[in-house]
This record gives C-alpha cells, sequence and structure tokens, in this order.
C-alpha cells in the first residue's frame, strides 16, 4: 500500500514538474512576443513570418525529433496549407480567417497522410531520397496548375476578412502578428499534451526500438503515418497563416530550400524538443536578417560558421544542450 502511495507522490510531483515548465515556458514565449513587438514596431512582418515558420519546425520535430523519421520534403506539407487556404480565398470567395485555417488544416493533414504513406515505405537514407522528390513532385504540380496556384507568378487576390469580424489586416501587421501568436500558444500547448500522451510515448518509442514496439504487437508504421497527418496540419496552420498575413501565395512556400531551412532550425535548437524548435526558428531568423543586413555579400558564410561552431560545441542543440547543462546541475546539488 505504501509502495503504491510513493508511486502516485511521484507521478503527481512530475505531473506537477511538466505543468510547472510548460507555463514557464509559454511565459518566455508571451515575454519574447511582447519584447519583439514593442523592439520591432515598424517590422512586425518579420515576427509573423517567425511565426510562420516556427509552426513548420514544430511539425517537422514531430516526425523527425520524436519519430526519427529523416525528411528533406517537408515544406510539402507547409506549401499544401497555404495554397488551400488562398485557393479558398481567390477561387471560392471565402474569407473568413477561420475556415481559412481550416482549409489550410485539412490541406496539410492529406499531404502529411501522402507523403507519410510514401516516405515511411523506407528507412535511413532512401527517405531522404523519397522526401526530396516529394517536394519536388509538389512544387512542379504547384507550377504546372497555374490556373489554380498562379503557377510562377504566385496565387494573388486573398483578400482575408476581420477576424471575429472586428479585427482588420492592416498594412501595419498588427492584426496578422497578434492573430499568429494566438495560433502558435495554442498549438504549441496541444502538442505539449499530445508528446506526452501514450500516443506521443509510443512514437518515441518506435524511434528507439521499432522491433520491440512491433513485438509487442503494436503497428510501428500506422503510429507514424497518423503522427505523419497530425505534423501536416501543423504545418497547414503555418502555411495557412502565411497565405493570410502576406495575402498571396509562391512556389517558394513548396521549395526545398525551405525544408532545409526548417531541418536546420531544428537542428539549431535542438530535435526532440518543442522548445527547442521555437528556440532555432527566433534564433536563426534573428541572426539572418541581422547578418544579411550588415554584410549583404557574405551573410551565408557567417551563417555557415555559426551552424559549424553548434554542431561541434553543441551537439543537442542551444536549447539542448542548455537544458542537458541544467539538469546536469540539479543533480549535482541533489
Amino acid at each position: 500500500m505504501a509502495l503504491v502511495m510513493n508511486n502516485e507522490n511521484e507521478g503527481l510531483q512530475h505531473r506537477r514538474g511538466f505543468i510547472g515548465r510548460d507555463l514557464i515556458g509559454i511565459a518566455v514565449i508571451i515575454a519574447i512576443a511582447t519584447i519583439g513587438y514593442f523592439a520591432f514596431p515598424d517590422n512586425l512582418a518579420l515576427l509573423t513570418r517567425m511565426i510562420t515558420i516556427a509552426l513548420l519546425v514544430l511539425s517537422l520535430d514531430l516526425v523527425t525529433g520524436y519519430c526519427g523519421v529523416a525528411t528533406l520534403g517537408h515544406a510539402a506539407l507547409f506549401g499544401s496549407g497555404a495554397y488551400a487556404a488562398g485557393i479558398l480565398s481567390a477561387h471560392y470567395g471565402i474569407n473568413d480567417p477561420l475556415l481559412m485555417m481550416l482549409a489550410g488544416i485539412v490541406g496539410g493533414a492529406v499531404a502529411g497522410l501522402l507523403c507519410g504513406a510514401i516516405i515511411l515505405r523506407a528507412h535511413g537514407l532512401p527517405q531522404l531520397v523519397l522526401s526530396i522528390a516529394l517536394i519536388h513532385l509538389f512544387h512542379e504540380f504547384a507550377n504546372k496548375a497555374s490556373s489554380w496556384t498562379g503557377g510562377s507568378d504566385g496565387l494573388s487576390g486573398i483578400a482575408p476578412d476581420p477576424v471575429f469580424g472586428l479585427f482588420e489586416f492592416d498594412l501595419y501587421g498588427h492584426t496578422a502578428f497578434f492573430f499568429g501568436m494566438a495560433l502558435l500558444l495554442i498549438v504549441f500547448v496541444l502538442l505539449r499534451v499530445l508528446v506526452r500522451s501514450p500516443f506521443g510515448m509510443l512514437c518515441r518509442a518506435i524511434k528507439q526500438d521499432p522491433l520491440r514496439i512491433r513485438a509487442m504487437g503494436a503497428s510501428p508504421k500506422a503510429a507514424l503515418i497518423r503522427m505523419y497527418a497530425i505534423s501536416g496540419a501543423v504545418a497547414g496552420v503555418g502555411g495557412a497563416l502565411n497565405a493570410i498575413s502576406t495575402q498571396v501565395v509562391g512556389l517558394d512556400s513548396l521549395s526545398f530550400t525551405q525544408s532545409a531551412e526548417a531541418l536546420v532550425m531544428l537542428v539549431l535548437g535542438g530535435t526532440g524538443s518543442l522548445f527547442g524548435a521555437l528556440s532555432g526558428t527566433v534564433i536563426f531568423m534573428l541572426f539572418e536578417d541581422y547578418v544579411s543586413a550588415a554584410n549583404p555579400f557574405h551573410w551565408l558564410t557567417m551563417v555557415g560558421a555559426l551552424l559549424i561552431a553548434v554542431v561541434l560545441f553543441a551537439p543537442k542543440g542551444l536549447y539542448g544542450t542548455a537544458a542537458a547543462f541544467v539538469g546536469r546541475r540539479r543533480e549535482q546539488r541533489s
């Protein structure tokens, strides 16, 4: 009886610890957003762009960090969500931001199911090859379907209505920024619940030892495809937000470069940690913005030097390495 009580107390303490860290993390996200809002009042478009890319990197972390699936084509999910939201507005005249967001979620989830079903037929390097092939196929399909997507000229004519009929999307980007922050916080909280759920733990176990999971009677492929669909829905939120905030969708949303940069941001912050995905996105995009403005001709060299330094001296990513250091200090104190 005493042992059961001790286990229950330990479980309760762990849950309280998780909730406490989540609340602290959410408070930090809100604080950083507030600082950014007042520090960059004339460049809210950059902050909104960070939010859209952060959603893409979060979705990538679900399949790469938590499931161990190698992919360089995740922008296919992001672009599918962007085009789904944009087409709903430009071709059907449905301009409600929430309905456009729903279309983006559905578009991203469908693309996630399709990509997952194909990519998960292979392992390791063949997965990378399949993901690269898929992103190029999505890009070329969008280019050829110019009557729907606008092709190389981009999809224009997107005119979102005010949010809840009250908050218009102004030229200064205030509404887009706050709308994006609300979406990011909602998605982040839901994903924190997801990765600690039994399904999230199953995906982590599949990453560690898929053979043992199969021997226990579970289907690793079915679980990974479900996670891919969820990942696609999250990426679709980012794509739809990008379409709503910029009111145009270009082929760059389906580019290989977009996928590669998302993976770089994830590695920079740390895989297998949603906080790492967010921190990597913010650090990379701010560094890229400042360095490209300071040295337009050699900024890629400085970005490359940063990435090499992180990989060599912080292989778990900046957030992952910092979290591991704090964990070791706590163990030493206890």
